[in-house]
């Protein structure tokens, strides 16, 4: 009789026992890191389909991206595995040097104009396909507040996830209470939002340090550079590299002149930041609904005139933040359908 004996590398295995596992078990293992890693990265594979250009392949990644970005939406896991892993990777300081001068033009040559400086309306192009709008993230300062609120109220009804992450007392001058270079970092690593409504500058008109380590007094031309230095780091991340809206809200006149001085800084470093992204970033106009002619605290509204302003001359009270979330919402209407 002929020896029949299986003599392939894995009897060998078998004859000394050490042969531990089956082939249903590396598919089971297989399985679970899959499933893994949907719970964890669901929302990024969704992201990156919707990124993609229309074809098969952004058809099949999203058949895939989007349950596994509705699961990961609903578990805890990527929030988690974000805050573990935060420290590995701690991001700069906005008075970082280093970042700074990778800001400043004039260092690397005249940085390239990109078609994302342009809002499509302004050049005739036809606009892109509205993405939808699944979270919206609402922070800044105390003026931020309670326009979040409105904010969360009117998209309610749509299953709109808004996120209200305000900072009280912060600003985008005054990194020793808050930098808001790592916050929003940190909020994009958490929350990775749809779209990003900022509403920052109570706080403003510290000194600050250019490039070269020399501490700037508000508010010339010079300080207003490296504001707006800060302020397009933090919408460059806010923006996601295209992926996200970013609505960044200018302040109203204010009633004290030494304050609105500044806030006048504030607003025009403001354009000044996000002007490569105009495709993505829209600073949303405020004195010409609140302040037309100068600070007051009252405008008609439904016919009568009526406080929008709190006591503090800063501030727009409850009735004034519900009439700066409708104009918010207007622009996001633009851009996100939900």
């Amino acid at each position: 009789m002929a020896d029949t004996t299986d003599d392939s590398l894995m009897n060998r295995f078998d004859l000394n026992g050490l042969r531990c596992f089956r082939a249903r078990d590396a598919v089971v293992a297989v399985t679970f890191v899959a499933l893994l890693l949907v719970a964890i990265e669901g929302a990024a594979i969704r992201r990156a389909g919707e990124r993609m250009d229309p074809g098969i392949g952004r058809t099949l990644v999203l058949a895939v991206g989007r349950p596994a970005g509705w699961a990961a939406d609903r578990l805890p896991f990527a929030d988690l595995v974000d805050r573990a892993t935060a420290g590995l990777s701690p991001d700069p300081p906005l008075d970082s040097a280093a970042r700074l001068d990778r800001l400043m033009p004039g260092r690397r040559g005249v940085p390239p104009v990109t078609a994302a400086a342009f809002d499509p309306a302004d050049v005739g192009g036809k606009p892109p396909p509205r993405r939808p709008l699944r979270t919206l993230l609402v922070t800044g300062d105390s003026l931020s507040t309670p326009l979040d609120d409105h904010l969360a109220r009117l998209l309610a009804p749509d299953g709109v996830r808004v996120i209200r992450d305000p900072h009280l007392g912060t600003g985008i001058s005054k990194t020793f209470v808050v930098d808001w270079g790592q916050l929003s970092a940190s909020q994009v690593r958490r929350y990775h939002p749809d779209a990003v409504v900022m509403f920052v500058g109570a706080n403003e008109g510290f000194p600050m340090r250019d490039a070269a380590g020399d501490e700037i007094d508000c508010c010339g031309p010079d300080w207003a550079a490296v504001y707006a230095n800060r302020v397009r780091r933090v919408a460059a991340t806010y923006r996601q590299g295209g992926a996200a809206n970013v609505y960044w809200v200018a302040i109203p006149r204010l009633r004290d002149p030494d304050r609105d001085r500044i806030a006048r800084v504030v607003n025009a470093a403001d354009a000044v930041a996000v002007a490569p992204w105009r495709a993505q970033i829209r600073v949303v106009q405020t004195s010409s609904t609140f302040t037309p002619d100068g600070y007051r605290d009252a405008m008609p509204v439904d016919g009568r005139e009526r406080l929008v302003r709190e006591s503090d001359g800063v501030h727009l009270n409850d009735l004034g933040a519900q009439i700066l979330a409708e104009m918010v919402l207007r622009q996001i209407a633009a851009d996100r359908a939900y």
